[in-house]
């Protein structure tokens, strides 16, 4: 099961606080917001901090709101005990202008780090 709950950013940029657990044990999950200095940039990271979920994600999508992605990446394992993280393959998630999102028959359900750098629209004079 998986309880989210919605944070928004100056309402601009919406991310997601996520919390998964089977029946028997909850699996802790992390989030960090970030803004630029100039509040042009946002960036929103959602990981496991023990690296590997063991949670079978049939799907998973990130959405901004109200700014267009300039970075998206997600990873099957977050690095931990000084291993890397790993990405997953090209072919298993895709990224648009406003979603980070898994690629339908492609994705092979290991979701353990989800990364989005977005960029506000600036006002032209």
């Amino acid at each position: 099961m998986c309880v989210a709950s919605t944070i928004a950013l100056g309402m601009t940029v919406n991310a997601t606080e996520i919390y998964c657990s089977d029946l028997f044990s909850p699996q802790q999950w992390q989030m960090s917001i970030g803004v630029s200095e100039d509040n042009k940039l946002f960036s929103c990271s959602v990981w496991r901090p023990q690296g590997k979920s063991y949670l079978f994600f049939t799907q998973f999508k990130a959405e901004v709101k109200g700014a267009k992605i300039e970075y998206g990446m997600a990873y099957s394992q977050a690095a931990t005990g000084g291993q890397s993280d790993v990405p997953l393959k090209a072919e298993e998630f895709e990224i648009t202008e406003t979603t980070v999102a898994h690629k339908e028959g492609k994705f092979r359900s290991e979701l353990s780090k989800l990364v989005i750098v977005a960029k506000t629209p600036h006002d032209e004079l």
